[in-house]
């Protein structure tokens, strides 16, 4: 989706939005759609009318879309089509442990609210060029869109809501685990960092060199069986969503209890978790540079099936100028650690190897695992 033309944008707009309204309907037939205070999840409903805000900000209430990325800040913005719509949606605002309270629009008027703003986005993209810089808006609210999609799946599994994400990538069954196996890469320089004539998000800007040593990396994140030997030999807590039963152990998805596919990537293992198991395995996590440079370089690197988490503390590349969504990544530098890849729950359209995501190191409700290098 970084180099998508304006009539791929339309396809993958509506495509994410079914998604999303497949996903809230999950919710209201769980009658969730209120749920109790965490400070980690939002109140369903009031995320769908946040979707719905977000898009119609950046594109319909923008009137200097067309600048793009390189948008003038601080702008005044067209009235919403929701009169409070900036009162209960805007996240930079609203507390967030305001968004529980009662008084935001019902359900059929969040949903209609979400159509009309929809309708109004396509309507506009219609008329924009190939060449418009007010493409990069459309693509950042179908990425932002797909962020709130896969904080759902999170969100279901904590709650043990049954869910089924039509969207979820399924691993090649003719691939090959390659437990243990690595590959050698060379002392080189490395550009990391996206290129700044696709989309792109501000914080993968200004690409930039870094020397690498040579390192030795796992073509495979860790597996199950290989975390569970390490929970057998420390008595490490297990992994949140995991039980043992008997002499084996099961994993909660979306509140069912099933056998551990032990061949599988270990899921739900916070950096904190991980960085026990390198010191009980005498290995070490990949730095940023080292993972980026191994998934774009290497044809059997496997990734995609979870997060993986490196080294690297969040913060900005050298050179780094701020997108006019400036909460996005500004306020987290410093506060989170790098994650690398995608989840089996990650949308397609927010797929891309050199995506940075970033989380605080206790998580472990995502769908977190872990990639080692040998020391």
């Amino acid at each position: 989706m970084r180099e998508a033309s304006s009539k791929e944008l339309n396809t993958a707009l509506q495509e994410i939005r079914a998604h999303t309204l497949d996903s809230f309907r999950f919710y209201e037939r769980a009658q969730k759609l209120h749920i109790p205070y965490s400070p980690e999840f939002n109140p369903p409903l009031w995320e769908l009318g946040h979707i719905a805000w977000f898009q119609e900000y950046w594109i319909a209430r923008n009137p200097t879309r067309s600048e793009g990325a390189a948008m003038r800040s601080g702008l005044t913005k067209k009235n919403s089509v929701l009169a409070l719509a900036d009162q209960w949606y805007d996240s930079a605002k609203v507390r967030h442990e305001t968004r529980w309270d009662v008084g935001y629009p019902s359900n059929d008027d969040c949903l209609a609210y979400a159509a009309q703003t929809l309708e109004q986005t396509l309507a506009l993209l219609h008329s924009t060029s190939d060449d418009d810089a007010a493409l990069y808006f459309y693509w950042l609210v179908l990425q932002h869109e797909a962020m709130h999609l896969e904080a759902g799946v999170y969100m279901a599994q904590a709650l043990s809501i049954p869910f089924e994400a039509a969207w979820v990538y399924s691993a090649p069954t003719h691939r090959t685990i390659s437990q243990g196996k690595t590959a050698k890469l060379p002392s080189q320089d490395w550009t990391l960092g996206s290129a700044s004539d696709q989309f792109c998000f501000d914080n993968e800007l200004v690409a930039r060199s870094v020397a690498l040593q040579a390192f030795e990396i796992n073509l495979d994140p860790v597996s199950w069986e290989q975390y569970m030997t390490f929970i057998a030999a420390t008595g490490h807590r297990l992994p949140r969503y995991v039980r043992r039963i008997g002499s084996s152990f099961e994993i909660q998805t979306f509140g069912t209890w099933v056998p551990m596919a032990m061949e599988a990537a270990a899921v739900h293992v916070s950096w904190d978790d991980a960085q026990a198991y390198c010191t009980w395995a005498q290995c070490r996590l990949p730095t940023e540079a080292e993972w980026d440079c191994a998934a774009r370089t290497l044809a059997n690197f496997n990734w995609g099936e979870v997060w993986e988490w490196t080294q690297d503390t969040f913060e900005p590349f050298e050179g780094f100028i701020v997108h006019p969504y400036a909460e996005y990544s500004a306020p987290w530098f410093g506060t989170r650690k790098v994650m690398r890849g995608a989840a089996r729950v990650t949308h397609h359209a927010l797929r891309h190897v050199q995506y940075r995501n970033f989380f605080t190191p206790e998580r472990c409700d995502i769908y977190s695992g872990l990639r080692t290098c040998v020391l």
